[in-house]
């Protein structure tokens, strides 16, 4: 995809298809194509969410599901030139033949949960997963979830211990009382007038 955006989403506007949107149309239907590119890239699947957004899109125009979803598969293809098949089945092979290098790069990967869980501002364990996941599906240019597997499935081969429940314990140790204490503090910062108790009115004799 073209680094130059304003320059992309100029293409785009006087395409074909987007000669014929209203701008509300175009900046609607350009962000659900941003937002299902994400969301190959989180799971590698995007047929349910299409179906969903195009429903919601169309609810609010002149034309059915049928021509909403056409529109933003279109928009799809000229902001990523690509169809969203494509890019699906593209992710999807390449995570079918990674290198031993990837596996390598996983249980790497995989042991940089544990710090994000235990030092500095710690985060819970499903922060640190998804932090760390997504930073490997990037490198290995492949979906969200199949470089979460291959982290719980390299820290397994390599330790004989299940990621999540190291990762869980961890959490246990050093998450769970920073969040217990921000929960209290919040509670001790709670309005007083949203706890005392209200005095009852009573009405003046003439």
């Amino acid at each position: 995809m073209p680094d130059d955006t304003a320059t992309l989403t100029a293409n785009a506007r006087d395409g074909s298809t987007g000669k014929t949107l209203t701008d509300s149309q175009f900046d609607e239907s350009w962000s659900l194509a941003i937002i299902l590119h994400r969301a190959i890239c989180k799971t590698g699947s995007f047929r349910e969410k299409l179906t969903d957004y195009a429903h919601a899109f169309a609810r609010s125009e002149k034309f059915d599901q049928m021509r909403a979803e056409t529109i933003i598969r279109e928009q799809f293809k000229a902001r990523n030139g690509q169809t969203m098949n494509e890019f699906r089945k593209e992710l999807k092979d390449r995570e079918a033949n990674l290198p031993e290098t990837a596996r390598e790069e996983a249980f790497g990967h995989a042991h940089k949960i544990a710090p994000l869980i235990c030092g500095g501002d710690t985060m819970p364990f499903y922060r640190a997963f998804d932090t760390v996941g997504v930073a490997l599906a990037q490198k290995l240019d492949i979906t969200e979830t199949g470089a979460k597997e291959l982290m719980k499935s390299t820290f397994f081969e390599a330790e004989g211990r299940d990621l999540y429940e190291v990762s869980k314990a961890l959490e246990k140790t050093y998450n769970d009382p920073v969040r217990n204490a921000a929960t209290r503090a919040r509670g001790a910062e709670a309005p007083e007038s949203d706890t005392a108790p209200k005095k009852a009115r009573t009405r003046s004799r003439a």
